[in-house]
């Protein structure tokens, strides 16, 4: 497995991946949208994991100069449990650490519980705030 920085050949790869990882999310959540506005913003922050030249798992990053957030990290199916998660999300912190970044929040639903428990392992803590959003 390698990780890298995604390039345009990924999309495909990217956007099934995330089909799978997250079925239910919004339209503007979706590959189409999504990868081509982050393309547009710190493009360098969106990483992929690669094995026999397939896409199997990706993490995007992003730093404002304040706090540096996590999105969309996905493994696929047949690559949980190996490893590779951890691995996208230390890279990602790698990256965020070289850019001055001392914190990194995410969100994660709160009805997913096994997810919670992946990111504890990796010493991220539930902090007692109240997420809020408006679409523009």
């Amino acid at each position: 497995m390698d990780i890298r920085t995604y390039e345009t050949a990924d999309f495909e790869g990217v956007k099934a991946l995330w089909a799978e990882a997250f079925p239910e999310d919004p339209p503007w959540n979706r590959a189409e949208r999504a990868i081509p506005e982050k393309l547009g913003f710190q493009p360098g922050l969106l990483f992929v994991a690669v094995d026999d030249g397939g896409v199997i798992g990706s993490v995007m990053a992003g730093y404002d100069g304040h706090r540096g957030w996590l999105y969309s990290v996905a493994v696929g199916r047949e690559a949980r449990r190996g490893g590779v998660g951890t691995a996208l999300v230390r890279h990602a912190e790698t990256a965020l650490l070289a850019l001055g970044c001392a914190k990194v929040n995410l969100q994660v639903r709160a009805t997913n519980g096994a997810v919670v428990g992946f990111y504890e392992r990796l010493g991220y803590a539930v902090e007692e705030r109240v997420s809020l959003g408006k679409r523009l």
